[in-house]
């Protein structure tokens, strides 16, 4: 009787859904602290770049010696910060982090500078992913002397030093954060493209791909409706590990003149404009290199993460 009774609940139990792979790694990736630490810094980042025309107390580009009531306030270059609930004088003008050599406000340009910081990672990173997925695949799927001649510009590439054959192509191009993006994401493409081309080669020869084969399938379609889909996933864990490299290395070719170019409100900029003043203001170096420091840290800890999370070997 009673295995008739458990029988019977068990037929009124409705079927368990299957997980997928994205549940299971979702799943995974916010059992570690060190993840969700990342996940959670760069959804304040978001946040602050989305609504920095709220956030931000004055115009990043502004001058205070425009701003009559700053003049008669007794505001002055390199002002240190001033708040008024901390103690600040009230005669004294308040900026949350001070004032630079400009005498623009920091804060509002912090602010606005994570908007430019996100952009040039994931705009980078996008357009090297792209180009990077299409020769990998292309080349780890045909093979030959396709793959070779794919493979072997990869290389060359590869044989310069990143950020070297970034200012190179950025001086050829001319100084901007247009080319300081293209001249990343170029730069970039190789580390893609390889990762791509491994996966591709893994997953061209399993059964479920030689059946499509067998079936008449063009090469495209089993390319891109069964290869692809199986082979993203190291790449986005490579994307994420290379948004925070973009970021430096956007932040060093604007810390070298080559990146954005003034009033713009980057951090790189910034650092590059203060740079002599690291004694006397540490101030207007340490708040935009310390921006730095938590996006590329949260970044790496995201990626981390995710590798962790969508290796299955790892979670077993």
């Amino acid at each position: 009787m009673a295995e008739q009774a458990e029988n019977k609940r068990n037929r009124r139990r409705p079927p368990r859904k299957g997980s997928s792979l994205w549940h299971d790694a979702l799943r995974y990736l916010l059992r570690q602290r060190s993840a969700i630490l990342g996940l959670v810094i760069l959804g304040i980042m978001l946040v602050v770049a989305i609504f920095a025309p709220l956030i931000a107390t004055h115009s990043p580009t502004l001058s205070m010696l425009d701003v009559p009531e700053e003049v008669e306030m007794g505001v002055r270059r390199r002002l240190p910060p001033c708040i008024h609930l901390l103690g600040c004088p009230e005669e004294q003008p308040q900026h949350i982090l001070g004032l630079d050599s400009n005498v623009r406000d920091l804060f509002s340009r912090i602010v606005y500078g994570s908007r430019y910081s996100l952009y040039i990672g994931f705009a980078s990173v996008g357009f090297a992913i792209v180009i990077g997925v299409l020769l990998g695949a292309v080349g780890g799927y045909l093979g030959g002397w396709v793959d070779n001649v794919i493979m072997r510009i990869m290389d060359v590439l590869l044989a310069f030093p990143t950020l070297l054959l970034a200012i190179a192509i950025v001086t050829v191009l001319g100084p901007g954060l247009v080319n300081a993006l293209l001249a990343i994401g170029i730069v970039s493409i190789p580390a893609y493209a390889r990762v791509m081309r491994a996966s591709v080669i893994s997953i061209k020869e399993r059964d479920f791909v030689v059946a499509d084969r067998a079936l008449g399938a063009s090469p495209g379609r089993i390319l891109v409706r069964r290869i692809l889909p199986n082979a993203i996933t190291p790449m986005i864990v490579q994307g994420t590990l290379g948004i925070a490299t973009a970021i430096l290395d956007a932040a060093a070719l604007s810390f070298l003149g080559l990146g954005a170019q003034p009033p713009t409100p980057e951090w790189g900029t910034m650092l590059g404009a203060e740079r002599t003043q690291v004694f006397t203001s540490p101030h207007l170096v340490f708040f935009p290199g310390l921006m730095i420091m938590l996006v590329v840290l949260a970044f790496n800890l995201l990626g981390d993460g995710l590798r962790d999370a969508l290796d299955p070997r790892l979670n077993r």
